[in-house]
């Protein structure tokens, strides 16, 4: 099965609020022929084009492949939200790892969040950067234990930018009474990820990077010069970075076995008025629910209300998606219900079985980051930055993200999903006790 064409044609972005909103780069053109270059990096997503533009800026000739467009994938189609941390909440990752893996994992992704935000500025990108996301509470058992986690990390960790919302804070800012408590996190933040994608993709261009789309990698063959195979070309690197996340299509038997890809779905409602939209988010945050399938949403800059929700663990998209999200959307906000939706679309993103990413090195000079778990807007980047590091023999943050035990995923390639899925289904029950 191909993940890339299964759902949508290479070249073609989805109709989503995101593409009829942004202006791509490019096109570029396709690679041909014999190439060569100091690194290939594969794939034009955030850790892709982060690990390029950094690359290149330490003065690398860097090739960028790109099987269908620039931000085609999870990068273009994400909830945009940028969250601090790790995927994991730190009392999980201490109990794992002992206190102090677990700062140096906080450290990361509360970097990969100030790395976002830096290359914004730098580069002018505008992508609607807003402030301020909250974790929102959908069952009142959660409550204790979400006071407890803002004290812990405010006495521990130091971060002051997170504070609790009790039951009457929490309705203040979302208008739905499915919510009873939460913690809002100034530090983290809001974005237009495809806008952010093609901003990436300029400065890297600007920085000397050579970028080819519709150049799928059809494999490569390791050595001391690495061959990235192409339809059309042969590029020769000293270095492969491997930025495939859910769209590995089992081409390294390491991803396909510890990186699982899935599918998330989004819809974006007709613009709302400004007293509707505030009655809705009254302080213009981004939001992520408590529930194991996360429902995520936040108002646009345009006033739309954009609500994620709903996986499935087939390859294939639902064929109706905006009744698929419709649904949760609804049982959050029934105000919205004789509101019209505009766009509805899927995406493919990639878990593992810690929902912390996989870093790993296939060979001396080959370096792959995938499996980013809903987190990756931060953490592709830093991803992307950690990997250019590492070629640059500082390998420190590789190597101690690379040692997160991932485990693969069980029953082998026939059975891997339907496996998932029966455990999901559980899951999904559990959030509704």
């Amino acid at each position: 099965m191909d993940i890339l064409t299964i759902n949508d044609r290479p070249g073609e972005y989805p109709n989503s609020y995101y593409a009829a909103t942004a202006t791509p780069p490019g096109p570029y053109p396709q690679a041909e022929g014999e190439i060569s270059a100091d690194v290939c990096v594969v794939g034009a997503g955030f850790s892709g084009l982060s690990a390029a533009l950094h690359l290149a800026e330490q003065g690398l000739d860097v090739v960028l492949l790109e099987a269908s467009r620039v931000g085609f994938g999870a990068s273009g189609r994400n909830g945009g939200q940028l969250s601090g941390g790790q995927r994991v909440e730190q009392p999980e990752l201490e109990k794992n790892f002992g206190l102090e893996r677990a700062k140096i994992l906080w450290d990361i992704g509360q970097d990969s969040v100030a790395l976002v935000k830096a290359l914004i500025a730098r580069g002018k990108i505008d992508c609607g950067l807003t402030p301020g996301i909250i974790h929102a509470d959908h069952r009142a058992r959660f409550t204790a234990e979400t006071a407890e986690y803002v004290e812990h990390m405010r006495k521990v960790y130091g971060a002051e930018e997170i504070s609790f919302l009790d039951k009457e804070a929490i309705r203040h800012e979302v208008g739905s009474p499915d919510y009873y408590s939460g913690s809002l996190n100034m530090g983290a933040a809001h974005l237009h990820p495809l806008r952010y994608a093609f901003g990436l993709a300029k400065m890297a261009v600007a920085a000397g990077v050579r970028i080819f789309e519709m150049s799928r990698m059809t494999g490569f063959d390791k050595g001391a010069m690495v061959k990235v195979r192409t339809e059309k070309a042969v590029v020769g690197a000293k270095h492969l970075v491997l930025g495939l996340n859910g769209y590995h299509n089992n081409i390294e038997p390491e991803l396909s076995s510890r990186v699982m890809p899935i599918n998330n779905y989004i819809v974006v409602t007709e613009p709302l008025s400004e007293d509707f939209a505030k009655s809705l988010i009254r302080n213009n945050y981004a939001v992520a629910d408590s529930r194991f399938v996360v429902n995520y949403f936040r108002l646009t800059e345009d006033r739309r209300m954009l609500f994620g929700g709903g996986e499935t663990y087939n390859y294939r998209f639902p064929d109706d998606i905006a009744a698929t999200v419709r649904k949760p959307m609804l049982e959050i906000y029934p105000q919205l219900r004789d509101t019209r939706i505009d766009y509805a679309w899927g995406g493919t993103l990639a878990i593992t079985r810690s929902r912390l990413p996989h870093f790993y090195r296939a060979d001396r000079n080959i370096l792959s980051m995938s499996g980013f778990s809903g987190h990756g807007v931060g953490m592709a980047t830093i991803a992307g930055k950690i990997a250019a590091d590492a070629i640059a023999n500082q390998a420190g943050r590789f190597d101690i993200m690379s040692e997160i035990p991932n485990a693969t995923f069980p029953g082998g390639p026939a059975m891997r999903l339907p496996l998932l899925a029966v455990a999901m289904t559980w899951y999904a029950m559990r959030d509704r006790l």
